[in-house]
């Protein structure tokens, strides 16, 4: 299995996002997963980059040209493909990958874990949606998303098909045995 992990390539403010990432890292590949994501060699991306392949794993990064310099590509793991654009990073990303897991990060983060989302709510794929909620680093977030579900924007089955997990191990377990609910218009 193949995660796909939207992320920051900063690291915050708490040492807990790098450490939570590094551990992640290991995970996955405790678990014979591998790791798709952005290509970048610092922040969060690179702390669990660097962590899938010190625990014997295997990374492939997919990153913009204009990106290459500005994050730092990772040019120590196994394959770093650059792409033209960001909508060409996102397409091969999903291509590539079982399931979408996000963890801290800023808008970027954001806008990339919520199209893969969209994607699945219209059934373009049946992957599973994780957030891996870090120090609480999602609640606020999911708090907001509850109160649009409650004023009729959003219905309750599509923030139920989100993966919400503090402990990593129980979010890559329900990752594991994720059933697709069906899609919007079924």
């Amino acid at each position: 299995m193949n995660i796909a992990v939207f992320c920051g390539s900063s690291s915050g403010k708490s040492e807990v996002y790098e450490q939570s990432a590094e551990e992640f890292g290991k995970l996955l590949v405790q678990n014979s997963c591998g790791l798709v994501y952005g290509g970048g060699n610092i922040g969060i991306m690179g702390a669990i980059a660097n962590s899938v392949l010190e625990n014997g794993g295997f990374v492939s990064g997919i990153i913009p040209k204009s990106l290459e310099e500005k994050e730092l590509a990772h040019t120590g793991i196994q394959e770093l493909i650059v792409v033209d654009n960001m909508h060409q990073r996102k397409a091969l990303m999903a291509q590539k990958c079982d399931a979408f897991v996000a963890m801290p990060g800023g808008i970027g983060t954001l806008e990339e874990i919520f199209e893969a989302w969209t994607w699945a709510q219209l059934g373009y794929h049946k992957k599973p949606i994780a957030f891996l909620n870090s120090n609480g680093f999602y609640t606020k977030l999911f708090d907001f998303l509850t109160s649009i579900q409650e004023e009729g924007f959003v219905k309750s089955e599509l923030l139920k098909m989100a993966i919400v997990e503090e402990d990593m191990n129980q979010l890559l377990d329900r990752i594991m045995t994720y059933q697709a609910p069906k899609p919007k218009w079924a």
